[in-house]
């Protein structure tokens, strides 16, 4: 849902709720917050024309402080908190619309201020090397193939890794989605059931985030579902990681496991974001950790061995280019483009990257 986040302190300090509400008239327009640092906003009319009812992917109407969908089955109807409207299935989500409306935070975990001070005196054990320059190819491959294309963030309430290229290019138009009410998110919703009509997508990046759904191939089956023809994925997910989002951490993706799930896309880049120095020192903090329980002596130790280890992360800057890299790496990258063809699985294992 960000940049990988470390154990115990990145991902807890990341964000949690958003701003108080700003009073406003029944009929008035919902408002959608602009992204942070952003002189951007917009209504929900603006999204009207490409979001669809989660339930039934029906069209959606706008309702006074709500959204309902105009399947003659369906009708179900969707609230809005702070402007920022919840399309959530709660028949197959985990996530209840309820906490939103409570503003209750869900992935992210809310710490006092000292606490996040002083964590970030100390350095981080984090590492994406080649983030930036991966966005800035996608950057690049989609203002060559649309005017204003849309891109679809998936886990986007905070700002990923390396995605200034993005934020930066007026000439694209993020969609910053999540199940967390964070200072960029747009639109709340489980990735699972994406309320976006078919077609209407012309990229969608899906950063850290599909180690924690249940259902990684549905989450990927939909990606391809909203994207246009010859519209472009960028994901970037673990493999040498250890749990970092408590309850709502699941899976781990090898580099072939990483590029199975997106078999309908055709590769234009893939490879390492975060290489085995990262790895190492994960391994090594979670070591320690493993021997204590109290809350307090766990962030002694976390600052620590941050202190001691984060010199291991700056080997990545050689590691991540090297085959043999492969089997030991942090995280893995995949740049591809929709496809009506399937990669078969003899040609995925003919495609093994590694030392052996």
């Amino acid at each position: 849902m960000e940049m990988l986040p470390s154990p115990t302190d990145t991902a807890a300090e990341l964000g949690c709720i958003g701003p108080a509400p700003d009073p406003r008239s029944a009929d008035a327009p919902l408002v959608l917050p602009g992204p942070a640092g952003s002189a951007e906003a917009g209504t929900l009319q603006d999204l009207l024309g490409i979001l669809a009812c989660p339930v039934c992917r029906s069209a959606l109407q706008l309702r006074a402080e709500h959204l309902r969908c105009t399947g003659k089955d369906c009708r179900a109807e969707f609230p809005t908190v702070e402007g920022i409207p919840i399309l959530i299935d709660e028949r197959r989500s985990l996530f209840d619309p309820g906490v939103f409306l409570s503003r209750q935070p869900t992935f992210f975990k809310p710490r006092g201020r000292v606490r996040r001070a002083l964590s970030n005196l100390v350095p981080g054990l984090d590492y994406n090397v080649t983030a930036e320059r991966n966005f800035r190819r996608l950057r690049d491959l989609l203002v060559e193939q649309a005017a204003r294309p849309k891109v679809l963030v998936v886990g986007g309430s905070v700002l990923g890794a390396g995605m200034g290229p993005l934020v930066d290019e007026p000439r694209l138009q993020l969609i910053e989605t999540d199940v967390a009410l964070g200072p960029r998110t747009q639109v709340i919703c489980d990735a699972h059931d994406l309320p976006f009509q078919d077609e209407t997508i012309d990229a969608v990046v899906v950063q850290a985030v599909l180690e924690h759904v249940t259902r990684p191939e549905r989450c990927v089956a939909e990606i391809h579902r909203v994207l246009r023809d010859d519209g472009l994925v960028y994901s970037d997910a673990p493999f040498m990681q250890q749990v970092h989002g408590r309850e709502f951490d699941f899976q781990r993706f090898t580099w072939l496991g990483h590029r199975r799930l997106f078999r309908a896309f055709r590769q234009i880049d893939g490879g390492i974001t975060c290489g085995p120095g990262m790895a190492l020192a994960w391994s090594a903090r979670y070591f320690a950790l493993s021997f204590f329980t109290h809350p307090k002596l766990r962030a002694l130790v976390s600052g620590l061995t941050r202190l001691g280890l984060f010199w291991l992360k700056h080997f990545d800057r050689l590691l991540a280019r090297r085959q043999s890299a492969f089997d030991a790496a942090s995280a893995f990258y995949f740049l591809g483009r929709k496809s009506d063809d399937v990669l078969d699985d003899r040609e995925l294992v003919a495609s093994y990257r590694g030392g052996f």
